[in-house]
């Protein structure tokens, strides 16, 4: 059984963590995350969640004190946001080294400078490489779910990797939106009690995060690498799961009218929904266009991805983030790197949009669609930085 309730996606991450049965939770507040941990911190001091919560003096200390939890056998959470994510950036990267189950919430916003508390995809590409399973939610239903997929992703044993959730700040932290929360009894029996395989005990001791010398750093970087890609299966097996008990089901890659489409709109995060609008839109005027939405961006599933786009002659990737320096947008040099042994290679035409939390409209997605169908016989590879003022 479930009941439909409006509340706050903020709110809802939170009661998602109390039905998880966290058994420690730090966390340093920074905007716009603080509402998730607001209340986590009542629901433990109230006493409907059995949790330490450990109020922090930083982010490094966050996640230091959820890697020494998670050693010890703890379910652990956190969340963060932006510079909040560089300062604990040190222990994200030695979580996924030492293999801990750790669930993270990233309110994803813009990385200074200039300083901004609003939201862009800067702060999640910074970490792309970090060796976290990373996964970017839509809505916060999304959200809500998504918080119990990534515990039982996270401590499958054929896993033992940290699971970072991305959802997009302001944009649906602080929106209210309606939740279909899960009853109790269902969230027992999809995500049983964590058991450690191994854990820090006085009783048999263990070495955890051991100097490497040369020799051996390689070959446990390798080993690393493998598990991350290895997850694939158990996150498909975990989704597929959580569909069979709830109706709502997650894939990697997820498409939107894309049959017979010649152009498709390539998304991550809240951006998705407002996208489809304007595929909506376009498609009543005859327009022949589509939707492709990134959910799973690590490990980056691309074969689903390449299947997702057959036939398809012209992709306009809408990146949230900049790489300085470099040919574009983050998102788009991945894609492109997916489709260079394609033997009908589309065009990848790469809009940087929506950083700092500007808002882009279905209009401005027509925008960009009529803009990429003028350049990519031109000019395949190209990048622009959609809406800048003269």
């Amino acid at each position: 059984m479930a009941k439909r309730v409006g509340m706050e996606v903020s709110i809802a991450a939170a009661e998602a963590v109390k039905q998880a049965n966290a058994d420690v939770v730090a966390a340093y507040p920074i905007t716009p995350q603080t509402h998730i941990v607001e209340h986590i911190s009542e629901l433990v001091a109230d006493g409907e969640l059995d949790a330490e919560f450990v109020p922090v003096e930083s982010e490094h200390s966050a996640m230091s004190v959820c890697v020494g939890a998670s050693a010890a056998g703890a379910r652990a959470f956190t969340c963060t946001s932006s510079q909040g994510l560089i300062l604990m950036s040190e222990i994200v990267w030695i979580a996924a080294s030492l293999r801990l189950p750790v669930v993270m919430i990233v309110a994803n916003r813009s990385l200074s400078g200039p300083l901004s508390i609003w939201n862009d995809h800067s702060d999640a590409m910074m970490l792309r490489d970090c060796g976290w399973i990373q996964i970017f939610a839509q809505n916060g239903q999304e959200v809500y779910d998504g918080v119990f997929n990534a515990f039982r992703i996270a401590e499958d044993h054929r896993v033992l990797l940290p699971v970072m959730i991305h959802m997009d700040g302001f944009i649906l932290t602080h929106v209210i939106e309606s939740i279909e929360v899960v009853d109790q009894e269902l969230i027992d029996r999809y995500l049983p009690p964590y058991k450690p395989l191994y854990r820090l005990h006085p009783d048999n001791p263990v070495t955890m995060g051991a100097f490497a010398m040369p020799p051996l750093y390689t070959e446990t970087q390798m080993a690393q690498n493998e598990a991350l890609k290895a997850s694939y299966g158990p996150i498909l097996e975990a989704w597929e799961e959580w569909g069979e008990l709830t109706g709502r089901h997650y894939h990697p890659i997820e498409t939107y009218k894309t049959e017979g489409a010649e152009l498709a709109l390539i998304t991550m995060g809240s951006f998705s929904e407002t996208a489809s609008v304007a595929v909506d839109e376009m498609r009543e005027e005859g327009e022949a266009v589509g939707l492709v939405r990134i959910r799973l961006w690590r490990p980056f599933p691309f074969e689903e991805f390449r299947k997702s786009i057959r036939g398809i002659k012209t992709l306009v990737v809408v990146d949230r983030a900049i790489s300085f320096g470099g040919p574009g947008g983050p998102v788009a040099s991945e894609i492109r790197s997916a489709l260079y042994e394609e033997k009908e290679r589309p065009a990848v035409v790469n809009f940087i949009a929506g950083i700092a939390g500007r808002d882009v409209s279905p209009d401005d997605y027509k925008r960009m669609i009529r803009r990429a169908r003028e350049i990519a016989p031109v000019l395949p590879e190209a990048y622009e930085i959609y809406g800048v003022r003269e």
